[in-house]
């Protein structure tokens, strides 16, 4: 496994386990098979409604608890000071933890000012190692830079060949924030592309490992998502094959700007 390291010194698994849709029921068996298969990192929401489940598959795997790497997220229903504190505290009795690893402000509202700083009152209280954002574009980052005693350490957005985001990636290079993406495999709408699997032949993998493995190459974390074992075990298998320049060029320039992900509904208002 390689490591992506935060602006805190705090190592984060570049390939984790993605949550999103499996609920406390079938998220068990899917992370027994992830943990088996080696994941250590686990990415959650309060919103997933499964923070239960993955305690108890946590339990269940018998893994040290030093092992694992646990991101979850604030949802905006949860936004302000006081609310975001107790939001916390459910999702870490929940998942039946002393701390996270990792927490997030799911998506960018009118209250991240208190949000923040309740975040920052986590972290400086050691129940969390380190805070970051999801879903922000460089005016969030923006705002957040006026209020914010602690810099976010990363920022998790959505990314894949259909919307390769350099730009935000870049921005956020430079403000020493690190990347992680959401939707990594495009939900599966890019497996096909004749380009992607020309190089997939290449290199005697597939079309997703070579996207996880694009990932990877610009220091972007991922968290695909299967309950198929299979590719459960293809995705964390990245490791030993490298794309040339070339190859990053080409998949770079399949971007579209194109979301497969939902997003609200005043997303993208320069007042949002």
């Amino acid at each position: 496994m390689e490591y992506l390291t935060l602006n805190n010194g705090v190592r984060v698994p570049m390939v984790g386990f993605g949550t999103w849709k499996l609920n406390n029921e079938t998220v068990i068996p899917a992370l027994l098979d992830a943990f088996a298969l080696g994941y250590r990192h686990i990415d959650t929401a309060s919103y997933y409604g499964n923070e239960k489940g993955i305690g108890e598959a946590i339990v269940r795997s018998g893994l040290d608890r030093s092992e694992l790497f646990i991101t979850t997220k604030c949802w905006s229903d949860d936004k302000g000071y006081d609310q975001t504190l107790a939001a916390f505290d459910r999702s870490l009795e929940l998942l039946g933890l002393e701390f996270i690893d990792l927490y997030l402000i799911h998506w960018p509202t009118d209250k991240d000012d208190e949000t923040w700083r309740a975040l920052e009152t986590l972290y400086r209280s050691g129940k969390v190692r380190a805070i970051g954002v999801s879903n922000f574009e460089e005016r969030h980052f923006e705002r957040l830079s006026k209020y914010a005693q602690i810099p976010p350490m990363i920022n998790q957005i959505e990314r894949h060949p259909l919307q390769n985001r350099n730009a935000l990636i870049a921005y956020c290079n430079a403000h020493n924030i690190a990347v992680s993406a959401w939707s990594p495999l495009a939900r599966a709408a890019m497996l096909t592309e004749p380009q992607l699997v020309k190089i997939a032949t290449k290199h005697g993998v597939s079309a997703s490992q070579v996207i996880l493995r694009w990932h990877l190459q610009a220091g972007v974390a991922t968290f695909p998502k299967s309950s198929n074992t299979q590719r459960i075990q293809e995705n964390i298998s990245i490791f030993d094959f490298e794309l040339s320049d070339e190859e990053v060029l080409l998949i770079d320039s399949l971007s579209i700007g194109k979301r497969v992900g939902n997003y609200p509904e005043n997303y993208d208002s320069k007042n949002w």
